[in-house]
């Protein structure tokens, strides 16, 4: 697959993954909420460093700007 995720978008996705990751860890958000929250931070955490989102494909959404000649 082709990467369609800008640099800051991947920064945005890890920062919020590691976020979630601290407040299960210091059980700030436990239970189902708790592990609902780290799935979706694994999720984040691993398409950040892909660089590639599913979703966005499928979507046909891509925050990569294009390298071509510039005018």
């Amino acid at each position: 697959m082709k990467d369609n995720m800008s640099s800051f978008d991947r920064m945005v996705r890890f920062v919020a993954a590691m976020a979630i990751a601290y407040l299960y860890y210091a059980e700030i958000v436990t239970g189902v909420t708790g592990i609902i929250l780290l799935i979706a931070g694994a999720v984040l955490f691993i398409t950040a460093i892909a660089g590639v989102c599913p979703l966005y494909s499928l979507l046909g959404i891509s925050t990569l700007r294009k390298k071509g000649p510039q005018s």
